[in-house]
């Protein structure tokens, strides 16, 4: 079973929204064979917790727009992982460093990626400029 094209939609959207934030190092990975709850997870990169937030508003905010709302979101409050569950997508904001400590990607190596749109690729090499 691979990713339904609504979940791929939404992915992408919302990391398009992470990048135009200027979250580094996004990925999409479709967990739909590993997991029966989600079909795709995106990852991305903050610098910090104001980072963090505005990321997280942002792909709130643009998700809300195409009718999509989230059913749960942790973590706002230290806000160096939050978790923003929209059912068919769950996308995690992380600072860089603890990124690095929970190396999320590695435990979803077998999962294939989804392919983000250049738009959302060329957005973070402005941010590592």
């Amino acid at each position: 079973m691979t990713a339904s094209n609504e979940a791929i939609e939404v992915a992408i959207a919302a990391a398009q929204a992470a990048s135009d934030k200027l979250a580094t190092d996004i990925v999409a990975l479709d967990v739909s064979d590993q997991l029966v709850i989600t079909d795709v997870f995106v990852v991305c990169s903050a610098a910090n917790e104001r980072q963090v937030k505005s990321v997280v508003d942002e792909v709130e905010k643009t998700l809300h727009g195409m009718g999509v709302k989230p059913i749960r979101r942790e973590g706002l409050k230290g806000a160096h992982w939050v978790l923003l569950d929209f059912g068919d997508v769950v996308v995690h904001v992380m600072q860089a460093e603890d990124r690095m400590h929970y190396a999320i990607e590695r435990l979803w190596k077998d999962c294939p990626l989804v392919e983000l749109p250049e738009t959302v690729t060329s957005g973070q090499a402005r941010a590592g400029e």
